[in-house]
């Protein structure tokens, strides 16, 4: 993108979906904190807001292969959008992580299962 800081909360959103990445894992990346990015998510049309907070998140998505392309930039129907670069070596850039629900459903199997190997 030619103008380093133009993204739009709709970007945003789509490039942490593209990465599979939460609002918390994006403010790590782009050094800022959960608070500014969901500010950031919650804006209409551009974000607005400090200029070296929009550089650091944009960088940050690039550097995680995010393209974001521009109102003028190439596509059949025009607009602003995201996509993930071919370069990108995977689409989570940091650890993977279970939904919550798994994570607890798989708790408690195993403390299921460890009670009844206690009571054999």
């Amino acid at each position: 993108m030619s103008h380093t800081g133009m993204i739009t909360s709709y970007q945003l959103r789509a490039a942490r979906a593209l990465l599979d990445i939460d609002q918390r894992e994006t403010a790590e990346l782009a050094d800022l904190s959960v608070p500014t990015i969901q500010r950031m998510e919650a804006s209409e049309g551009v974000i607005r807001g400090n200029v070296d907070s929009l550089m650091k998140l944009v960088s940050a998505l690039e550097a995680a292969g995010i393209e974001l392309i521009g109102p003028g930039g190439t596509s059949i129907s025009g607009g602003r959008g995201v996509r993930l670069r071919e370069d990108a070596a995977s689409p989570r850039v940091l650890r993977p992580r279970q939904p919550k629900s798994l994570a607890k459903s798989v708790a408690k199997t195993a403390a299921s299962r460890a009670a009844v190997a206690r009571d054999r």
